[in-house]
């Protein structure tokens, strides 16, 4: 079976790597370098626990997921020879007043009650952990089975191995779907089609701007994030953190992944300055021991919102189509299981969860 792959970044990476081993004919279409746009743009938190609202369908997708991440980097690694920047740091979620205490007591009573490991340490006992949190803290909720990837080296074990199995990548601009009696039949591009038995849509923010796909825009746009990386002869923090929506990533090499905002801009990557006062101010309050860092670097990426917070996965409104999209802030975390589940959907095997919550159709009633 031939199958083409619109977009290659971290998902469409992960489901050609699953595909071709399956002894399918892969073709995945890029418009720049693989990984390019938000994947290499994400933080790498693998951290379901920390990004947790409530129980429900998202959460059992990601921790699905993260329960896939050691075999899958340690996979990707022997294959390739690249390391991934996996690390076992775990993750504490910050309260700053008594209020937001109480809200944690809450969320790791929850997660307890699910079977999750989550534990409220008092402000001595996260400072004991991590000497370096800000004095400010009065309580925090641990997560210790959250972890982090670094996305970059991560996308180069992906795209080697990915290359090692035989997919092909191409760089086009794709202009729609081939449409042949009702039927998806491939894609047409700058200079001409590429026919295919099945085309897999997992173009992120940009997948609704692709003529024929049936996903709107209304209910699939990109979302604004920016980051700063702060570089430290030796990281002052093993624990990713978080609070609110500020979050810092220490990397084993010393230097700490500091975001976010949260920005509906339409397809608007300008880094702003208020955008990264606000990162820093976050960051610096969490761990003062950051405001003497360097700033090593500072980016924006296009996150792939959807209405419900849910991502698509499954079949299109067409046969022929399969869409893996809209996973948000959690794509890097959600790759393998993602992969894993379109795999199956291809090979006729029953998925592994239930995709209903996660339908494409379900914008549209269908």
């Amino acid at each position: 079976m031939k199958v083409v792959i619109v977009g290659g970044g971290v998902m469409g990476t992960a489901i050609a790597c699953e595909l071709v081993a399956a002894g399918l004919e892969v073709t995945v279409l890029e418009r720049s370098i693989p990984g390019a746009e938000a994947s290499t743009a994400a933080a790498g938190m693998l951290a379901p626990q920390l990004e947790a609202q409530a129980p429900g369908p998202m959460l059992d997708l990601s921790l699905r997921s993260r329960g896939l991440y050691p075999a899958w980097v340690k996979a990707l690694t022997a294959e390739s020879g690249v390391e991934t920047g996996y690390l076992e740091s775990g993750a504490l979620q910050l309260a700053f007043t008594e209020a937001q205490a109480h809200e944690l007591e809450a969320t790791v009573a929850w997660q307890q009650a699910a079977g999750l490991r989550a534990a409220l340490l008092s402000g001595g006992e996260v400072r004991a952990l991590e000497p370096n949190v800000s004095p400010e803290v009065v309580a925090a909720a641990h997560f210790p089975d959250d972890h982090q990837v670094d996305p970059r080296k991560l996308m180069q074990a992906l795209t080697a191995t990915a290359l090692r199995r035989g997919v092909r990548f191409t760089s086009v601009g794709v202009a729609g779907l081939l449409d042949e009696q009702g039927t998806v039949a491939g894609i047409r591009h700058d200079s001409g089609e590429l026919r295919a038995e099945l085309t897999i849509v997992a173009a992120g923010a940009w997948t609704s701007l692709l003529p024929g796909v049936g996903v709107d825009e209304r209910h699939l746009k990109p979302a604004r994030g920016q980051l700063v990386e702060l570089a430290l002869g030796a990281s002052p923090l093993k624990h990713v953190l978080k609070s609110g929506l500020g979050y810092v990533v220490p990397r084993a090499d010393g230097h700490v992944v500091c975001g976010t905002t949260v920005e509906l801009v339409g397809f608007d990557k300008r880094v702003t300055a208020a955008g990264l006062a606000s990162v820093l101010t976050q960051a610096t309050r969490a761990c003062p021991r950051l405001e003497g860092a360097s700033v090593a670097g500072f980016w924006a990426g296009l996150r792939p919102w959807t209405e419900d917070g849910l991502p698509l996965l499954g079949t299109g409104h067409r046969p022929g189509l399969l869409i893996a999209s809209g996973h948000y802030r959690n794509g890097i975390l959600l790759a393998p299981i993602t992969a894993r589940l379109i795999g199956q959907l291809v090979r006729g095997d029953r998925p592994a969860m239930d995709l209903r919550p996660f339908r494409p159709a379900r914008f549209s009633g269908g």
